[in-house]
């Protein structure tokens, strides 16, 4: 006769998974929600470049941008407010947009301090881009993700790769209405790597909507070489008419903002 205190209980009969059926499902975050400083600005915008940073070095160069304006903040409801200071700070995990004073040139700045779970990034990108921001071109600033890089990547190399929507290779064809791409003379991302993330959602609404995309990658995520690169290619390419220098040299200050603590490492790709 079997020993019913001590045998084996028999298998349960459901899976691991199947008992969160039973569980009731977290109440959907609400939509993002744009506040403009001024209560009178019309919606929505309608600039001729919007640019998008989401990495850390163009984080830093906009913040150090003496020609913008703040207009408006883009409120996401899975952001806490506390910590935040009442003046835009490099240091706070919020989202600005700003207009770019260069010449008659319509542009606006998103510059994107707070980390977007990879199941909003979705809804963000919608919010951003052909909702309440209408733009005739984006480019979109982010870096290059070790995980997601077919090859090896070193922390002394510094470069940048680029995507483009279907409308802004057109462009750089000599099919569309100008005479070239955004940025011209960077190579493409190479084949076989991805972009996951707010980046990837940015770049596919812009195909989805047939505006003229660019998503420009640089590695590595951190560094002021990479921060020189890059402000490079932005008055090469994008800013001419911008003065992009940065007070006091990239150097102490930047070494102490990085999102490393947010952002998970893979130290053996680094080789």
């Amino acid at each position: 006769m079997e020993d019913v205190l001590t045998e084996l209980p028999p298998p349960s009969r459901f899976f691991e998974e199947d008992l969160n059926n039973f569980t009731a499902p977290s109440p959907p975050l609400p939509s993002p929600s744009l506040i403009f400083s001024n209560p009178k600005h019309d919606e929505p915008l309608r600039p001729s470049l919007l640019i998008i940073a989401v990495s850390s070095p163009s984080i830093h160069i906009f913040h150090h941008l003496s020609s913008k304006t703040l207009i408006g903040s883009v409120i996401l409801p899975e952001i806490p407010f506390s910590g935040s200071s009442t003046e835009p700070s490099i240091g706070d995990k919020s989202c600005n947009i700003y207009t770019l004073n260069v010449a008659d040139d319509s542009i606006i700045l998103v510059s994107v301090q707070c980390p977007i779970a990879a199941e909003r990034s979705h809804i963000v990108a919608k919010f951003l881009i052909a909702d309440q921001i209408i733009p005739e071109r984006v480019l979109i600033l982010d870096s290059i993700q070790s995980r997601n890089f077919r090859g090896k990547l070193s922390p002394d190399e510094t470069f940048v790769f680029k995507l483009e929507t279907s409308s802004e290779k057109r462009e750089g064809l000599g099919e569309g209405n100008g005479s070239s791409s955004l940025l011209k003379g960077i190579d493409y991302f190479p084949s076989g790597s991805l972009v996951d993330g707010l980046a990837a959602a940015l770049l596919g609404r812009c195909q989805m909507k047939n505006i003229k995309g660019t998503l420009c990658l640089s590695w590595p995520e951190f560094g002021g070489p990479v921060v020189s690169l890059l402000k490079s290619i932005l008055h090469k390419s994008v800013l001419p008419g911008l003065d992009l220098s940065i007070n006091g040299g990239i150097g102490d200050e930047y070494s102490r903002f990085s999102w490393t603590k947010d952002r998970p490492v893979y130290s053996e790709f680094y080789t």
